[in-house]
């Protein structure tokens, strides 16, 4: 049976500086990206734009502000970046133009909330495992205000914008389910990459415990190097997960709380996963001894077992 499904919305603030580093990953001018190596570069042709950029995005957006008129600050975020997407498994067996009609949809939602005068660029990732938006726009409001804030709003205002995306997607897609609130589970939302690689990573370990769990007398020998391998890559990721943690909670203080229960989480599922092989190779090993005992004729067990003590009894011998 399959798992809920849930339409996806996220959000991040950025500052003008940054914009450089988010053209580079959403526009794909990078021959490599060492730090997401789940992006296909043979699959990029096939990234498609609902809006597309007039230009760098730095420049589009001073561009915006300038025309716009209104009041800039030397901290004023100059840009919020959307993440749209969906459950994994809403996706499998999508025909690219099912997968367009799903991001048209979504981005309907969004022109009736933010101008589209104000969008940057929208583009649609299909070259990493989970199609995915990323909808960049100036945080220009209806009265030509520069906030981010009041277009975004509080943890209220964030649970409003999840239920009214939930609301209009599920018109389209009434397999949707409405995910816990921000307010109800009191958890601050990650900025969209740092939730992207929580999502891989979530991936990972499932699919290591599933080989974890695959294991059998017969098959462990191929498989132990294969899990061992891929626990080095889970670890290795955590790590890098983490590091990245540390720095979205020193540029975001609000953050703080949810960085600390993840890393809390990561340390429990890297300990999780080890206790799980560690069971299994005692049991393996248990099942390899019973396997060993059953080939052995009983009369010789029998035997063994009633010799001096000096001798070592068979399950002695099979336990070795």
């Amino acid at each position: 049976m399959a798992g809920a499904q849930y339409a996806i919305l996220r959000f991040a603030k950025y500052k003008g500086p940054t914009l450089s580093r988010i053209e580079a990953h959403n526009e794909r001018t990078k021959e490599a990206y060492a730090s997401n190596p789940d992006i296909d570069t043979q699959r990029s042709k096939l990234n498609f734009h609902p809006a597309k950029p007039k230009g760098k995005y730095r420049q589009v957006s001073d561009q915006i502000i300038r025309e716009s008129g209104c009041r800039v600050r030397k901290d004023s975020v100059t840009a919020v970046e959307v993440l749209i997407t969906a459950s994994p498994e809403f996706f499998e067996g999508k025909k690219p133009r099912e997968v367009k009609e799903f991001f048209d949809y979504a981005l309907e939602f969004m022109k009736s909330k933010q101008d589209e005068s104000t969008y940057i660029s929208a583009v649609v990732h299909v070259d990493e495992k989970t199609p995915h938006m990323h909808l960049c726009f100036v945080p220009l409001t209806p009265d030509n205000r520069l906030s981010a804030k009041t277009i975004i709003g509080n943890k209220k205002k964030l649970t409003q914008w999840q239920d009214e995306f939930h609301a209009h997607m599920v018109k389209k897609y009434p397999d949707f389910e409405r995910g816990e609130s921000a307010s109800s589970t009191g958890r601050v939302h990650l900025p969209p990459r740092q939730y992207k690689a929580a999502v891989q990573l979530t991936a990972q370990r499932e699919a290591l415990m599933d080989k974890i769990r695959s294991v059998t007398v017969f098959n462990m020998k191929s498989l132990l190097p294969e899990i061992i391998a891929d626990m080095d890559k889970y670890i290795r990721g955590a790590e890098g997960f983490k590091t990245q943690l540390v720095k979205v909670s020193r540029k975001n203080k609000d953050l703080e709380s949810e960085v600390a229960a993840l890393e809390q989480q990561l340390e429990s599922e890297t300990k999780s996963i080890l206790q799980e092989l560690q069971e299994k190779q005692r049991l393996l090993e248990l099942e390899e001894k019973e396997r060993k005992l059953q080939n052995i004729p009983q009369e010789i067990i029998d035997r063994y077992n009633s010799s001096d003590s000096n001798i070592k009894k068979v399950e002695d011998i099979a336990y070795e």
